[in-house]
């Protein structure tokens, strides 16, 4: 009996990402401009791409075992879904994108209760009519189909959207009034799809590698050979993910440190590991990192 696990994989401006957290994590997705099922290297997955803003309802209906989206959609459609993992990654940054509600630099608001009846320009309708609920404030929210920043204050007296950087509102003379969500890229799967045990296992095997390729993210291993006089020494000065993996090595005299520390910090301490004594020093790439 063969299996087949349906796996979204999200379109747009998530895509290349997407592939390159794969790649990192040891599938090779690849797109085809006319089709909407990437190939995989892997004949138990089939691929599908789909619109982040609609994985989460598709695989709450089954059509996807599983798919990567933001949070943020999830809330938006209110799709039932099981979360498997949390992945801090993005187009642009590793750190959360946030929902923010903003108006022109010259608008008198100041607050949301200040956007009392006005006129709301939004790709996110449902969490911005939920935060106005729950601020007990009254305003038209009308669905945006882009460039939503340039709307006010002609076609809208404030939008809600989504940023990383804050540049593009910044770039439109935009200012923020209220942060309404942070998200971050969610590993998700189908109910049912979660209580077979197979699909589960795969699913399960995807995201231990695909949290791998993001924890190794911006870590090299080191590898030094140090007098056992100096071990001391050299210790105080790696940082580490763990305690240093120390082995015997054929001289009595030497032992080999190795450690996995934040690729920023390298050209710092491997001059004072060199100082300290280390010899045969070696840095190398990490693909992945799983505790």
């Amino acid at each position: 009996m063969s299996y087949s696990l349906k796996l979204g994989i999200p379109a747009g401006s998530l895509q290349e990402a997407t592939a390159e957290l794969f790649r990192r994590a040891g599938y090779n997705i690849t797109f085809s401009s006319r089709s909407y099922f990437p190939s995989i290297d892997d004949d138990q997955i089939e691929c599908m791409s789909i619109r982040a803003q609609e994985m989460a309802r598709y695989v709450q209906d089954g059509v996807l075992d599983a798919g990567l989206t933001g949070y943020d959609w999830i809330v938006e459609t209110g799709a039932d879904v099981h979360e498997v993992a949390e992945l801090v990654f993005s187009k642009v940054s590793r750190r959360p994108v946030r929902w923010v509600l903003c108006v022109p630099n010259d608008s008198p608001v100041q607050s949301v209760q200040d956007l009392q009846g006005a006129r709301i320009a939004t790709e996110a309708v449902g969490l911005t009519q939920s935060f106005l609920a729950q601020h007990g404030v009254e305003a038209k929210v009308e669905f945006s189909w882009g460039a939503t920043e340039v709307k006010p204050p002609k076609l809208a007296d404030a939008i809600v959207e989504v940023t990383e950087t804050g540049s593009s509102l910044r770039a439109n003379n935009l200012r923020i009034v209220a942060e309404i969500l942070q998200s971050t890229t969610r590993f998700i799967a189908n109910h049912d799809a979660w209580q077979d045990p197979w699909k589960k296992q795969k699913i399960d095997d995807i995201a231990l590698m695909l949290r791998g390729a993001i924890a190794a993210e911006g870590k090299v291993g080191l590898m030094v050979n140090v007098p056992r006089g100096q071990l001391q020494d050299v210790l105080a000065i790696l940082p580490s993910l763990q305690n240093p993996t120390i082995s015997n090595l054929a001289d009595d005299e030497w032992v080999d440190v190795i450690t996995v520390i934040d690729e920023s910090v390298v050209r710092t301490i491997i001059p004072r590991l060199k100082a300290a004594g280390a010899r045969g020093i070696v840095e190398y790439p990490l693909n992945k990192v799983i505790d």
